[in-house]
């Protein structure tokens, strides 16, 4: 059993989308469950959600980390996968996530993102983003695990301390006390459709910036607008 769990806030527009992609995967349903947790939307997300999911709840932890954190802790799943209610996934995800750890002894594992919008701005931003990401893994200095495409070994997981809580850098963090655990595995077959329109809405340059500000400041900060997200 592979346990994926999706966060979700008012994503009404675009969650039908994402659990289409993740029911039709390359493997049996019966073989994964989808977990949607959702930060109290005031919108239809969570009745669109119940359409497809195995078990859509309202999160009880705060910010993005804490809903993924509440979803894995209520998954089946010895393997637990994590993506966002905005994201498109390739029929094959589910299966190649289950064949890296089964073939690899590895406690998590991530992959690159492609934009779901079109443009070449969006397309250079993530392609610099990915060459970053393998760049930080192949010099085992910096492990850019996406929270929309990665995955755990569940008790490692835990073990770890689960994300922490904040507002930017959860999954970059992560990844730093999963490595301490065991293997770090970056899987560039390991793809997703990413969404960009935080970044057009705010713009790339100052998305960035924010990010790194609010990362070298522990991860929180209410000076940026990037991140200012609405989950519990």
């Amino acid at each position: 059993m592979i346990s994926v769990v999706v966060p979700a806030f008012n994503e009404e527009a675009h969650i039908g989308a994402c659990l289409e992609s993740l029911c039709d995967q390359t493997i049996p349903r019966r073989e994964y469950e989808i977990i949607v947790v959702d930060g109290d939307s005031r919108d239809a997300t969570r009745e669109i959600a119940a359409q497809y999911a195995d078990l859509v709840f309202i999160q009880e932890s705060r910010k993005v980390g804490g809903a993924r954190n509440d979803g894995i802790c209520r998954s089946a799943g010895e393997i637990v996968a994590t993506t966002d209610a905005d994201t498109l996934i390739p029929p094959g995800w589910i299966e190649r996530i289950g064949n890296d750890f089964s073939r690899h002894q590895i406690v998590q594992l991530y992959g690159p993102v492609d934009p779901i919008e079109p443009g070449l701005k969006n397309w250079i931003s993530l392609a610099s983003a990915n060459t970053f990401s393998r760049i930080g893994y192949h010099t085992r200095t910096l492990y850019y695990t996406l929270g929309c495409n990665t995955a755990f070994r569940k008790e490692a997981f835990i073990r770890a301390g689960m994300y922490h809580c904040i507002d930017a850098g959860d999954d970059l963090e992560i990844a730093l006390r999963m490595k301490k655990i065991g293997r770090v595995m970056y899987d560039n077959r390991l793809r997703v459709r990413f969404s960009m329109r935080r970044y057009e809405q705010f713009g790339t340059l100052k998305s960035l910036y924010e990010w790194i500000y609010i990362v070298a400041h522990g991860g929180s900060s209410d000076k940026c607008s990037y991140t200012r997200k609405e989950y519990k």
